[in-house]
């Protein structure tokens, strides 16, 4: 066993979410130590980045690498079959982003690029160090043991623990915190697949959601002419599979005519990967010398890919909280509520939409060129990362769930929102 190590700040994990706490609590001075589990770089999902991300970037020191790395993303393609049209959402066109536009990346070269940052800023980062316990409030300290590469225990005794574990959800689980989520019961398989048709000009870096009947299909264009496709929908969808993963997924492609006809000519690079139960959240976000950041506190559906933006952000606002609670501890735990409200009411935004996806009443909205409400900024705004506004009376959020229920009225006496307007289909009758 190594001796006592100390610091101001462990943190828990090295993906987006530690390594952003980890260089903004180093960079004001802090002693901070990471201990990431695994060897950097890693092949990660979660690939397609949000506008308000690049602020964070820029925060960092880390902009220009970013866009070196990735894919300009210049805003989201919708594709309905049943409607049989596409919608499309450009950042630079809505008056409510600050930023227009976005980049695709591999996770392996951008989770590595984070890393090296906290680095370079100050933090003391252990790779291949896996925590394997936590006592709260050991000896007037947390406590932390972890086996490093070598397989040496090491005790480390932090003033304050941030839990970046992402889904291990250390402390969540340990503590009882983690709950998960029913309503959002889904599974997914993905993967990387050369020769898929890209869109041209300046869409060919659109971020494209194809609607299926049970569920949708991403499609994210990465760097080297690799294109990240995923399948998701209801657990009970993936349930009728017969045969093996790859199998499952051809078919949904060939269900689907807008994807088949991009994938005619796919060639898989490796093999599919499958991911069920994902949706989880903690009951608490913080507590007496520890706080819970990005995926340690809740992860969803990646509809929308809200995971990196979530993760950074998280802990953005984490380390203001942080940093304020060594100098007042005060101050400190009042911004630690006010990080979890705010925590809160993102997740709360994202999930209201995730929950009515699949239902047909919001997928006509996502698909008129009928603007109910003036929605559509509302809307883009969201996906482009404007989550955490508090919902009032003709906020986004709370325009946009003013023309759902108008919507979901108007459809029980047989109205739908369709391309050309308000359409009315009468009801057979019973016989």
């Amino acid at each position: 066993m190594r001796e006592r190590q100390e610091c101001d700040v462990l943190v828990i994990g090295g993906g987006p979410a530690g390594s952003t706490i980890a260089a903004l609590l180093a960079e004001k001075g802090r002693h901070v130590v990471l201990l990431e589990k695994d060897q950097l770089p890693r092949f990660h999902i979660g690939e397609s980045l949000l506008p308000l991300n690049l602020p964070l970037f820029d925060r960092l020191g880390v902009a220009e690498d970013v866009r070196r790395i990735g894919v300009y993303k210049p805003g989201a393609e919708v594709i309905s079959d049943e409607h049989g049209v596409a919608t499309t959402f450009r950042f630079a066109n809505n008056p409510r982003l600050s930023v227009d536009h976005s980049y695709h990346v591999k996770r392996a070269d951008f989770d590595r690029l984070l890393l090296d940052n906290s680095r370079r800023l100050g933090a003391t980062v252990l790779e291949r160090t896996r925590v394997t316990e936590v006592e709260l409030g050991a000896e007037g300290r947390t406590k932390v043991t972890a086996i490093g590469c070598d397989g040496t225990p090491s005790s480390w005794f932090p003033r304050y623990l941030v839990d970046a574990s992402g889904r291990d959800t250390l402390l969540a689980s340990r503590l009882g915190f983690k709950r998960v989520d029913k309503r959002n019961n889904t599974a997914a398989v993905f993967g990387h697949f050369r020769n898929v048709l890209r869109r041209e000009g300046d869409a060919e870096g659109m971020i494209t959601m194809h609607l299926l009947e049970h569920g949708w299909f991403w499609m994210i264009p990465l760097p080297d002419g690799v294109m990240s496709v995923g399948l998701v929908g209801k657990q009970a969808f993936f349930k009728t599979r017969t045969g093996d993963l790859a199998s499952f997924f051809a078919r949904a492609v060939a269900a689907s005519p807008s994807v088949a006809g991009r994938m005619a000519n796919a060639e898989p690079i490796g093999a599919l990967v499958a991911t069920a139960n994902y949706s989880y959240e903690s009951r608490q976000c913080t507590g007496d010398g520890y706080i819970l950041i990005g995926d340690a506190v809740a992860f969803i559906d990646p509809l929308f890919s809200s995971g990196v933006m979530m993760a950074m952000s998280s802990a953005a606002f984490g380390a203001e909280a942080v940093d304020a609670w060594f100098d007042d501890k005060t101050l400190g735990e009042r911004l630690m509520r006010d990080y979890e409200r705010k925590v809160r009411r993102g997740l709360n935004s994202l999930s209201w939409l995730i929950y009515r996806i699949d239902t047909p009443v919001l997928r006509d909205i996502f698909m008129a060129s009928f603007d109910l409400f003036n929605t559509r900024n509302g809307l883009l705004a969201i996906l482009g990362g404007d989550f955490y506004e508090t919902p009032r009376l003709l906020s986004p959020l709370r325009r946009l769930q003013l023309a759902y229920g108008c919507l979901y009225l108007l459809s029980k006496a047989g109205f739908r929102l369709r391309t050309e307007g308000l359409t009315w289909r009468q009801r057979p009758r019973e016989n």
